[in-house]
């Protein structure tokens, strides 16, 4: 006996294994193209393993930056008047930092080279220390609505003697020293630039009345970037930026990547996820047009877990 099926059923399941049979020999294309070439299987499964971790790490430090900037706002809106002029926001900050409430007098965190805010800011011995007096206030500058940047004073050898700030107020780039709690001012009280303290006349009038003020900080070689810790690296790098990125160094954004590492952790990881995510197509062209390897796309995969997710319910 014959079982009795429905006219054209023959053509009908001719038809669904028609594109079932072609995915299969696809896929099987593709594995023996995979195992012909492992090196590159390894490097796409490990360049795709970088980029995953990138994207956790690069929501991690923008979390921590988001939190970092919170807290900063906070104590910003308690200190500085938000629409007080920026002579009076600065004087107001170095009041704070030379009468504020008391604070912790030692830590393990407190050393110099600590450039994490929540931390400068609490911590007496690092509000003493030029360094990081200087993160301080150039975070609460930041977050105070105003431009501002780090001075290095640094000898012949690029050695840095000291750390100051400058802000921009009024068209000008006025030279704040945060470890002594002073605006730069000329013997009239007029504001002071670098270029006008490189004069020694003007300096020595400026630094006469800070007391413990010491005469070899001087502003006759400044940079706002020291890249001479990296030795000749760091020399050789400063001239290929001077050329292809004159005054790269002289932006408030670079200066915030030194002395606020959530930043700093964001942008990098930002730019990696780019960079991967670059070099993920380049290496995808390249498996592709030269060596006949097809990837599963990243959209491909989400409608085959979500077909696989709907058709389980």
């Amino acid at each position: 006996m014959t079982e009795d099926r429905p006219i054209g059923s023959n053509a009908v399941m001719n038809a669904e294994r028609e594109p079932l049979s072609a995915a299969n020999s696809a896929r099987a294309i593709q594995d023996l193209n995979n195992k012909r070439h492992p090196l590159f299987r390894a490097l796409w499964l490990a360049l795709n393993f970088l980029l995953v971790s990138s994207i956790f790490f690069s929501a991690y430090s923008t979390g921590w930056e988001l939190s970092t900037r919170r807290y900063l706002e906070g104590f910003s809106d308690a200190i500085v008047p938000a629409t007080s002029p920026g002579d009076e926001k600065i004087e107001a900050i170095l009041n704070w930092m030379a009468h504020g409430p008391a604070r912790r007098a030692s830590s393990e965190v407190a050393s110099e080279t600590n450039r994490d805010p929540t931390d400068t800011l609490n911590y007496d011995a690092l509000l003493r220390v030029c360094g990081t007096a200087t993160n301080a206030f150039i975070n609460l500058v930041d977050t105070g609505h105003m431009q501002a940047r780090r001075l290095l004073l640094v000898d012949s050898r690029q050695m840095t003697k000291h750390v100051v700030a400058e802000v921009l107020v009024d068209g000008r780039w006025i030279v704040v020293d945060p470890s002594f709690r002073v605006v730069m001012r000329s013997a009239d009280g007029k504001t002071l630039t670098r270029e006008e303290l490189a004069d020694p006349g003007i300096f020595a009038a400026a630094t006469l009345n800070i007391r413990g003020y010491e005469p070899s900080y001087t502003f006759d070689h400044t940079v706002h970037i020291r890249l001479a810790r990296i030795h000749a690296f760091g020399l050789i790098l400063r001239r290929i930026l001077d050329r292809v990125a004159p005054g790269w160094e002289d932006t408030p954004t670079m200066t915030l990547l030194v002395e606020r590492e959530s930043f700093a952790a964001m942008t990098a990881s930002l730019l990696l996820v780019i960079f991967l995510i670059l070099l993920r197509v380049s290496l995808r062209w390249y498996g592709e047009k030269r060596l006949g390897v097809h990837s599963v796309r990243i959209r491909q995969q989400i409608r085959r877990a979500c077909h696989a997710f709907l058709d389980a319910t």
